[in-house]
C-alpha cells in the first residue's frame, strides 16, 4: 500500500467539502442524501462550538460540522445540492484539498462516486 500524492490543480484530486448546520438530524439528512446520490463517498458529522459575528451581533452556538469526502470534479454538484437543502441564509460551504491519501483509500473513494 503506497501513498498517492495529489495535486491541488488536478480536477480528479480528493477534497473534503465542509459545511455546518444547526441540528444533528439536518446533518444526517444532508450526509445521507449526498452519499446516496453518489456525490460523496463518505460523510462525517460531529458537534462543534461556533463563535462568529452575524448582523453585528456576536453569536455562540453548537452546530454540526459535516465533512464530505469526494473529488474536485464533483465539487460543483455537491455545492449546488448543499445550497438547495441548506437551512442557513449564508451557509459556509468550502473545500480543502487532500494532499496525500492512502492509495487504496483514494481508489475506494473514487469507486463510490458516479
Amino acid at each position: 500500500m503506497g501513498i498517492s500524492v495529489l495535486t491541488q490543480d488536478s480536477n480528479n484530486s480528493l477534497i473534503l467539502v465542509i459545511t455546518t448546520v444547526s441540528g444533528q438530524e439536518q446533518a444526517r439528512r444532508i450526509a445521507s442524501d449526498l452519499v446516496e446520490q453518489q456525490l460523496v463517498a463518505c460523510a462525517q458529522i460531529a458537534p462543534v462550538e461556533s463563535i462568529y459575528r452575524w448582523k453585528d451581533q456576536l453569536q455562540q452556538e453548537t452546530e454540526w460540522r459535516v465533512i464530505l469526502k469526494t473529488t474536485a470534479s464533483c465539487y460543483k454538484s455537491v455545492e449546488s445540492t448543499l445550497i438547495k437543502v441548506h437551512p442557513y441564509e449564508l451557509p459556509a460551504i468550502y473545500a480543502v484539498p487532500v494532499c496525500n491519501a492512502l492509495e487504496s483509500y483514494d481508489h475506494w473513494v473514487r469507486e463510490q462516486l458516479r
